[in-house]
């Protein structure tokens, strides 16, 4: 049972790792600033959930302290990416040419 446990971990890492891996291409590849952040958020978030449950798997006693870690990440990652991409278009941030839809821009005309 300890040696599946160690197998499928070190599948989880190396999932992880990867995924971390193309959130940081994302964050140079992407086009403009909203397109990173989606990248970097999504992939990484991921990529940490893997790597921690990898963790989880190799040492079973951290368990409960990693499964806090991943509900805070789970929690605070997104949150923090819809911030950081309001503040980017309050600020002004240039927009790629390829986007057509601009939703926020939308309901703020909207508002009286």
């Amino acid at each position: 049972m300890t040696m599946l446990l160690d197998i499928i971990g070190g599948l989880l890492l190396v999932a992880g790792t990867a995924f971390l891996l193309f959130g940081g291409l994302g964050l140079v590849r992407m086009p403009d600033v909203f397109n990173r952040i989606q990248a970097g958020t999504k992939a990484t978030t991921l990529g940490t959930l893997l790597t921690l449950a990898g963790a989880t798997c190799l040492q079973p006693a951290w368990g409960v302290k990693l499964l806090l870690i991943g509900l805070f990440l789970l929690f605070t990652n997104p949150l923090s990416s819809q911030v950081l991409a309001r503040a980017a278009h309050r600020s002004g941030a240039g927009k790629s040419e390829k986007t057509s839809i601009d939703r926020l821009e939308e309901d703020q005309r909207k508002k009286p």
